[in-house]
């Protein structure tokens, strides 16, 4: 097993292997620990769903590990858990726990089901921010979307994210005619609570029958907002580097909101992320088809970073090369790249 102390990379080496050509320096990593979810989100799994592999298709535990590590001697400083939803992976718990010990910030994307039963292992391994993703607050309307009936149970552990003193963030995919009625709905759940709300634009990817058609954007959204709680009650949030979302409160609540605008304004420019799927494959972007094995060299015992640090080197400026509207329209253009769902959110 690697241990991120003792992979000999000087701190020189980790500022030049890190930066992509466009000089972004990479040091935020999110790991899928599965592709099984226990929900059917229409924007993430496709209707006829997907085709289930053997195990041996994935990373071992100990090879998450392993993997987490190499990365971190790289210079990662944040790693992300995500699936399918992570939490249904068996032995992630341990995963949790061992991942908490690397000299990284842990933090973790869940739908919420399941989040009361490891609440203690978040503890211990120090995670203290938490995505949940819920997309309505009307429940027959959020099982119509995740095609199954869980909306007390993800209320429930949101309120009881909040009470153990975790951060928590509720991501939103927003979508018309489907649940754009419920912006301000999200905006008043901050109203007395500490909720970071994350409006997220709905984006294509393999299955998921995307048109713009369906989509709202960030102007669009900011003027619904405007026109609820007025221009000057709106405050700009300084984001943090790096930051996916365009932040905002509402003056006197006590949490905040973000929109994601990956389609109409991305945020490629200080892009910070690399993706490492549940079968060991890195993905430089969300929107890219392009992946790079590191699980089989892995097991055959070779050294991944010359990997790694070409397959960063290789990303493109802007969302995997589609500069343009009119590219991302293009559905060939995301047909390749894989469901949401065995990407990992």
């Amino acid at each position: 097993m690697y241990d991120s102390n003792n992979i000999s990379v000087s701190p020189t080496e980790i500022d030049q292997k890190i930066l992509d050509s466009f000089g972004r320096k990479h040091e935020y990593l999110r790991i899928s620990l599965t592709e099984r979810c226990n929900l059917r989100c229409t924007y993430c799994m496709p209707e006829q769903g997907i085709q289930l592999r053997d195990k041996s298709h994935f990373m071992r535990n100990e090879e998450v590990f392993e993997m987490a590590s190499i990365f971190v001697g790289l210079g990662i400083k944040k790693i992300r858990l995500t699936g399918g939803e992570p939490l249904v992976r068996k032995g992630v718990d341990n995963i949790i726990t061992d991942l908490g010990g690397l000299n990284t910030e842990l933090t973790i994307s869940t739908n919420g089901i399941l989040v009361d039963q490891f609440i203690d292992n978040f503890k211990k391994a120090g995670i203290k921010s938490v995505n949940v993703s819920l997309d309505s607050l009307k429940p027959g309307r959020q099982e119509l979307i995740t095609r199954r009936n869980y909306y007390d149970r993800i209320r429930r552990n949101i309120d009881l994210l909040l009470e153990e003193g975790f951060a928590v963030k509720i991501n939103i995919v927003v979508m018309k005619n489907i649940n754009d009625d419920e912006l301000i709905d999200f905006i008043e759940l901050s109203k007395d609570k500490p909720l970071h709300i994350r409006f997220i634009e709905f984006m294509p990817f393999n299955g998921n029958n995307w048109s713009w058609d369906k989509g709202i954007g960030l102007a669009e959204m900011m003027n619904t907002f405007s026109d609820r709680y007025g221009v000057e009650s709106i405050l700009k949030i300084q984001e943090e580097a790096n930051s996916t979302a365009k932040c905002f409160a509402i003056d006197g609540y006590a949490g905040t909101f973000g929109i994601i605008s990956s389609v109409t304004n991305p945020f490629c420019s200080t892009c910070n992320r690399i993706r490492v799927t549940a079968d060991g494959k890195m993905k430089n972007c969300l929107f890219s088809s392009e992946e790079t094995d590191l699980l089989n060299p892995l097991r055959r015992g070779e050294n991944i970073i010359p990997l790694i640090l070409q397959g960063i080197s290789n990303k493109k400026a802007i969302r995997a090369g589609m500069e343009s509207f009119d590219d991302l329209s293009n559905p060939t253009n995301f047909e390749k790249n894989r469901n949401m769902i065995t990407i990992g959110g």
